[in-house]
């Protein structure tokens, strides 16, 4: 079921805008409801300005309605199993209480599968959420 995220996330890929590092990312999320939404890592000159795949696809999520990301597919091109950096797993840790799946992929698909809390096991909560 979750090669059609693979396949968001490596078409995402395709759209990334990186051309500083040369490291294009694609990334697509899945909500509880089976909705698919995804996004591409935007470099920017200022280099702090960029955002992340990851960040992308959580954008579009939130303007499409959803709330909860049941699971998240990785793609980049030149890294096989590549990992979202810390700041994205606390992002996704927003909309995720530590269940969500973490698809790293490769050129051929998925390649390793953890959760966020495998990934983030001390993410930051407060007694607010």
């Amino acid at each position: 079921m979750s090669h059609d995220l693979f396949e968001a996330a490596k078409a995402a890929a395709a759209f990334s805008h990186s051309p500083y590092s040369g490291f294009p990312v694609g990334a697509a999320i899945r909500t509880p409801d089976g909705r698919i939404f995804s996004g591409t890592n935007v470099e920017n000159l200022a280099f702090p300005q960029g955002w992340c795949a990851e960040t992308s696809a959580l954008a579009q999520m939130i303007m499409g309605g959803a709330k909860q990301v049941a699971e998240i597919a990785i793609f980049a091109p030149k890294k096989a199993a590549c990992p979202p950096c810390g700041g994205c797993r606390q992002k996704l840790a927003e909309f995720s209480n530590g269940s969500a799946q973490i698809h790293l992929c490769d050129d051929e698909g998925i390649a390793q599968t953890v959760t966020l809390a495998e990934l983030l096991p001390m993410m930051f909560r407060t007694e607010l959420k």
